[in-house]
């Protein structure tokens, strides 16, 4: 609330106003039997006052005071209203109702700003005719605080707050089909935590917490719990283990606070309030998360950077700012290329409002971003919206609707690579803290109407809502993104190797990422977003590559492919298949989806000249066996004669084709024939 709104209640609610009857003024005529109680609930009137009464307001410790007072007199107006106003601007925010309806009560000819007070507080429980109806007896307030800045609350804002609480009655009318659980006690504490993140297979969850035990141990001056601390936890197939503080070097003794994670978990962006509010990004080495560094000038301003989120392919960044060159207003979602020079875009106006955009999250198909707006047709405060990146243009956003969005603000939303499950924070009945972490479970059309305890579905502030209605299916469970993930091993000691990962567009042949797997678990995930061809290519010094392909047409529906791969050392006999060599059906024509392999295998023979090669063609058993037989010699031939045409020696390479005589699974189905149909080359000398 502006200071001058708050200096007029101070002087039109103080506790010498009684002008109503039902109204107990703090008086010894009211309470002649207790002259001692009413002078220690004066005394802390007093000093609530004093905190209430600075600039900037102290609500978190007038707050004590106040419920002290109140204890004593609990039938004071005014007294009731700054308490409603003291917890409007805390994390319990609609704790402030009921005292606010008992001064409207107790007080019937209160001034007319406290109209503003109970519809706020109306609003945030969802209330929403009652609020619209307090909105319009409220006033506009104009005036200057002592510092002099000007602060107002127009009649505009008043129309602004009852167009949101309209939007809420359409979207509560519909509410999407979910179920919102408490993360539990494994990440969730007796203090505020939020902001949490996921790897796309939802193996790792970051989140960050105000809890005990923070590293620095200093706690927030305005009541807020202790200094931002980020913690770390797994999931153990069942439920989370119990999040641990991630320590120095992540953490120091200022506020630290998660910002986005790679969708492999290797790598991390967090906020620093010990760099003047910097989003840096610290990368997983092993077991341990080093230094956080500075991501550069073009992301980090002397204005304020507070979220952001990695492109699939981690060459993106996008980033929220309130910078004002390119702004459209309040903070806005930018584009910047992070290895490139050209400066941060601003994603425009279908995106972007006038008021606060925040939280933003690309999803791992590398289309669709999730982020919340003070604008759009939010339902009060921050709302999370869905936006999708199609024919080079954003889609209108779209609000999530209830029961995820609520009047109070509903920021920093993720999901799992799938879309099947999403997570953020929220202040809820029956949580362990003043925010706790949720997960939600989009329903997929498909579903029935199920029936859930009230304690099973957590569906509003209020009150949970039972599943006895089909409401609109939820777009976001059908990711269309394949994930790719398992251990690199060395083949012959079983060890987990740090290798590089290159991801390749075999249609253009250029490189659209690179990876690398965990130098201690060997683990590695990649994220491929559905309508294109690729080319998975694992290398390490010393090594043979390997290579992979997946060919993922647009639409393709989400799966989660695990693929181990233990890497070979360059030995003689060693055979390694060319899963990205390409011929059509039936003939020895190579398609130029090859060339990206074919010239991986003409590097490696240039930079080993001993090295000498057999290529092996291998077809399955369907048609005659001799006409197999031509065909993989063919084909064999074709890629011996790429080599020797780009500057390799003829007598380094030999073509041999086997037909169908060597398959490496049973001819039974269609999966086992594609195994068998391979080009591969095996060492014979170097």
């Amino acid at each position: 609330m502006p200071a001058f709104f708050r200096l007029l209640l101070l002087l039109l609610l103080a506790p010498t106003f009684q002008a109503a009857a039902q109204s107990v003024a703090f008086t010894k005529d009211r309470f002649p039997d207790n002259k001692e109680g009413l002078r220690e609930a004066m005394r802390e009137l007093k000093e609530g006052d004093t905190e209430y009464g600075a600039d900037p307001a102290r609500y978190a410790q007038a707050l004590p005071h106040y419920l002290a007072a109140q204890q004593f007199n609990p039938n004071n107006a005014g007294l009731n209203v700054k308490i409603g106003d003291c917890y409007l601007h805390s994390t319990t925010r609609t704790a402030a109702l009921p005292y606010l309806q008992k001064a409207a009560k107790l007080d019937v000819t209160a001034d007319a700003r406290t109209h503003y007070l109970l519809a706020r507080a109306l609003h945030l429980s969802a209330k929403w005719a009652e609020a619209i109806a307090e909105y319009q007896q409220a006033p506009p307030v104009g005036g200057n605080t002592r510092n002099g800045s000007a602060e107002v609350l127009t009649a505009s804002d008043l129309q602004r707050y009852i167009q949101q609480c309209r939007n809420g009655q359409q979207l509560m009318a519909k509410p999407v089909r979910v179920f919102i659980d408490n993360a539990g006690p494994e990440l969730n504490s007796a203090d505020s935590d939020y902001g949490p993140v996921v790897s796309a297979d939802e193996s790792t969850i970051v989140i960050t917490s105000r809890r005990a035990g923070s590293t620095g141990g200093k706690k927030d001056p305005e009541g807020n719990g202790y200094f931002e601390d980020i913690y770390q936890a797994t999931w153990t197939g069942k439920t989370w283990s119990r999040a641990a503080n991630l320590g120095a070097p992540v953490n120091t003794d200022d506020h630290n606070a998660t910002v986005g994670l790679a969708p492999d978990g290797q790598r991390m962006l967090v906020y620093s309030g010990g760099n003047g509010g910097d989003i840096l990004e610290a990368n997983l080495s092993g077991s341990a998360w080093g230094k956080p560094k500075q991501l550069g000038s073009r992301i980090n301003t002397r204005s304020h950077e507070t979220s952001a989120s990695y492109s699939p392919d981690g060459r993106y960044l996008y980033f929220v700012s309130n910078r004002e060159e390119g702004s459209l207003g309040g903070s806005d979602i930018y584009k910047v290329e992070l290895d490139g020079r050209a400066p941060a875009v601003n994603l425009g106006s279908i995106i972007n409002t006038p008021y606060g955009e925040e939280g933003v999250f690309m999803q791992p198909d590398g289309k669709t971003m999730f982020f919340s707006s003070e604008g759009h047709n939010t339902m009060g405060g921050y709302d999370i919206f869905k936006s999708v990146f199609e024919n080079g243009k954003w889609s209108k956003p779209e609000n999530l609707g209830w029961p995820i969005n609520t009047p109070d603000d509903d920021v920093f939303f993720v999901t799992s690579a799938s879309g099947r499950h999403g997570y953020y924070s929220s202040d809820r009945p029956g949580g362990l803290g003043a925010k706790d972490i949720y997960r939600i479970t989009f329903l997929g059309a498909e579903k029935q109407p199920l029936l859930s305890e009230e304690d099973q579905l957590l569906a509003s502030r209020l009150a949970p809502i039972k599943q006895t209605v089909l409401a609109p299916a939820v777009e976001v469970a059908t990711a269309q993104v394949t994930i790719l993930k398992g251990t690199v091993t060395d083949d012959a000691t079983k060890q987990p190797l740090e290798a590089t990962i290159d991801l390749i567009d075999n249609t253009s042949g250029l490189t659209i990422a690179t990876f690398r797997s965990n130098s201690t678990s060997g683990r590695y995930l990649v994220s491929l977003p559905s309508g294109t061809n690729y080319g998975i290519v694992v290398r390490q010094d010393g090594y043979l590559f390997h290579s992979e392909n997946f060919d993922l047409p647009a639409g393709a529906a989400y799966a989660e492919v695990v693929k181990d791969i233990a890497l070979k050392r360059l030995e003689m006999g060693v055979t390694i298949v060319l899963k990205n060599i390409f011929f059509d059906t039936g003939k020895a024509s190579l398609r130029p989806e090859s060339t990206a392999e074919l010239e991986r295998l003409q590097k490696l023979l240039t930079e080993t000249p001993a090295l000498k090669l057999e290529m092996a063609g291998h077809t399955d058993d369907v048609g005659e066996a001799a006409k197999n037989q031509d065909l993989s010699q063919r084909r064999a031939q074709a890629v011996v004669t790429y080599l020797t045409q780009h500057g390799i020696a003829a007598g380094r390479l030999t073509a041999a084709g086997y037909g169908e005589t060597r398959p490496v699974a049973p001819n039974t189905n269609k999966a086992n024939r594609q195994l068998n149909r391979r080009t591969e080359f095996k060492v014979t000398g170097k």
